[in-house]
């Protein structure tokens, strides 16, 4: 393995995240902060330690499939780490279990905070922390993948290390096109969103931040209450529908668009992505309606936005959920564990692995009746691999026993179940908002230190998605 190689693409990675503390600091400065201070110095620390390795190192176009997963995993590990440097500068609430766990949760998208005042935070901290949202979003690995200027060679292995095999099924382009076709939906969404947002009456800056965090399906945002804070019917009207859409494969998107035969019209996933999401929405409501929680209308408001919220690991808010009756909260639980779909910005299981058991259920059923038949496992119409079957079922084992032994832990450690296996489920899945003590506008700063390392460690895995981590380790020690 070369090193010298790995530690190159991890200067353009430090050199991506200096660019957006710069412009944090350009707005503290203009704003006469006290953070200029630190988003300065920490941009300065970036561009230094990343520039020596691409004055001092040779390119290459040779790059083997463990050089590029060690660039993913390595890359989202440093990210995090200098993520943390404006926060523990700036000080606050932050000490360095909280910065790292609050960078964390800013580039794995998953929303989580330690923060009891996030309104009290200057605006120039506040952006750097929505910009974790939306460096994250798209993936650290995916802005190096657009800057680089290898040949393919060079690429293709950091790609096939960053994104899932599920994924890659509705990308009939070539690598080139994948990133520049990521690239164009992830911008083109976030602008069209911060132009309606702010013709809403959000503030320009609020809209920005609110749209790079819903984009991402983050969650990060500049209000105490979260987009409750607003009380805007229209304004969570158009998150929502965001939301949903962030949440469906980009490449259909796109594909929708151009003109494709790929397109969110055609997909039978898309389908019942958005069918399940609506039945969910429907039965949270009724369930709110019947209980006398709130009129219709206020319930119908409320289930949507929640459900829409958690189902594709946005995580914002508008309504305190633990009061809410055990049948709506199981409902929301169901959707923070299966989410939305692969080839988007949304964490957890991904509504294609859940789509893809029950194909396999069925399966397996009709092999009982016909041992000796052949059936295809298709998806959109594509043929499934075994190898792809196998992985999958693994996966969700794996996803399954992760987030039960993570709640293991954090009981031991006196934290109490709901909390505990609601965090762990937040975490992994890079939902953000839980249950018991860290609902929807709760936070998870009150935490011990040593509870906060192991859900930042979940909420990698989750972002990783366990497999490329378990890789990594199984090369190094092969």
């Amino acid at each position: 393995m070369k090193k010298e190689i790995i530690i190159k693409h991890l200067g353009y990675v430090l050199l991506i995240n200096s660019f957006f503390l710069f412009i944090s600091f350009l707005i503290s400065w203009f704003l006469n902060e006290e953070s200029a201070i630190p988003l300065l110095f920490s941009a300065i620390i970036c561009i230094i330690i990343g520039g020596f390795p691409l004055v001092f190192v040779e390119p290459t176009d040779n790059i083997s499939f463990g050089e590029g997963l060690t660039i993913v995993v390595l890359g989202w590990l440093l990210t995090c780490l200098v993520g943390t440097l404006p926060y523990i500068m700036w000080g606050g609430e932050f000490t360095f279990a909280n910065a790292w766990f609050e960078s964390v949760s800013g580039f794995t998208t998953t929303g989580s905070t330690i923060l009891n005042n996030i309104e009290g935070l200057p605006k120039g901290i506040l952006f750097w922390r929505s910009s974790t949202h939306w460096i994250g979003g798209i993936g650290i690995i995916l802005f190096v993948l657009l800057i680089l200027p290898q040949k393919k060679g060079a690429k293709i292995n950091i790609y096939n290390a960053e994104i899932s095999n599920l994924s890659k099924l509705n990308f009939r382009y070539r690598l080139k096109n994948i990133v520049r076709i990521l690239a164009i939906v992830y911008v083109s969404l976030t602008f069209l969103e911060t132009l309606i947002l702010y013709f809403l009456g959000m503030s320009f800056f609020d809209a920005v931040n609110h749209s790079f965090a819903t984009i991402a399906t983050g969650g990060f945002s500049t209000k105490n209450l979260s987009v409750a804070a607003f009380n805007n019917v229209s304004i969570e009207m158009v998150i929502t529908f965001f939301m949903l859409i962030s949440g469906i494969h980009f490449g259909l998107i796109a594909g929708t668009f151009i003109g494709r035969k790929e397109n969110v019209f055609r997909s039978s996933v898309v389908k019942a992505y958005i069918s399940i999401m609506l039945i969910g929405v429907l039965l949270v409501a009724l369930k709110l309606y019947y209980s006398g929680y709130y009129d219709w209308w206020a319930s119908l408001r409320y289930a949507s936005f929640q459900v829409i919220s958690l189902g594709t690991t946005t995580g914002f808010a508008t309504a305190d959920t633990p009061n809410w009756p055990i049948f709506a909260r199981i409902i929301l639980i169901y959707f923070t564990i299966q989410c939305a779909m692969v080839g988007s910005t949304s964490g957890g299981l991904k509504f294609d692995r859940i789509y893809m058991l029950f194909k396999l259920i069925g399966k397996q059923i009709k092999l009982l009746k016909h041992p000796n038949a052949i059936f295809v496992t298709k998806m959109d119409g594509k043929p499934i691999s075994e190898q792809l079957e196998q992985q999958t079922t693994v996966f969700i084992l794996l996803y399954i026993f992760t987030f039960f032994m993570t709640t293991f832990i954090l009981t031991a450690m006196n934290i109490d179940g709901m909390t505990a296996f609601s965090a762990s489920i937040a975490t992994i899945g890079n939902v953000g908002p839980g249950f018991g003590d860290v609902s929807s506008l709760g936070n998870f700063g009150a935490l011990p230190d040593a509870a906060k390392y192991v859900l930042s460690i979940n909420m990698l895995l989750g972002r990783l998605e366990i497999f490329n981590v378990l890789s990594l380790f199984m090369l190094r020690g092969s």
